[in-house]
């Protein structure tokens, strides 16, 4: 069942790179903050480099001034490849860079995709969501292939 606007997030560990190796987060990250948080399918892919990460660096403190208190971005790849991903893309102060490493946050929420025909596997679809104090205030799933309703500027016309 695909998670909806009114529900508590699942429960979840994340993995995050830090200066001293990948450490988990738990959902308690959440509580207490209004989190814009997006979804990609891989790290280094086309339009989630060119397009989504750098999309919400550059919107960072626009989002911020709405009311958002911290910016993530998922995907299911691993803490070592989220975290230079992020750095790649100058995310380190703007973005925290959530590895869902086995799909368990994307299958949790019932957004999970088979990228099998591109050599991928399963991983998480193209979505985005404003996670208030755990709990999903908006949610914006995009139609395969499609890159509209999960951007940052998106999201900035909902707040």
């Amino acid at each position: 069942m695909t998670i909806s606007k009114g529900d508590k997030l699942p429960d979840a560990t994340f993995t995050t790179m830090t200066a001293n190796g990948p450490e988990p987060i738990d959902n308690s990250w959440f509580a207490g903050k209004r989190v814009a948080l997006f979804s990609v399918p891989g790290a280094f892919t086309p339009t989630c480099s060119a397009k989504h990460l750098p999309g919400f660096v550059d919107k960072a403190a626009e989002l911020k001034a709405k009311g958002i208190d911290a910016i993530a971005c998922t995907a299911v790849n691993d803490a070592f490849v989220m975290g230079a991903w992020g750095k790649s893309a100058n995310a380190d102060d703007a973005v925290t860079m959530l590895a869902d490493g086995n799909g368990a946050f994307a299958k949790a929420v019932g957004l999970e995709m088979d990228g099998s025909k591109f050599g991928m596997g399963t991983r998480g679809q193209r979505f985005s969501m404003i996670v208030n104090d755990g709990v999903v205030e908006e949610l914006n799933v995009e139609a395969p292939g499609d890159f509209k309703v999960s951007s940052a500027e998106y999201m900035l016309g909902q707040l």
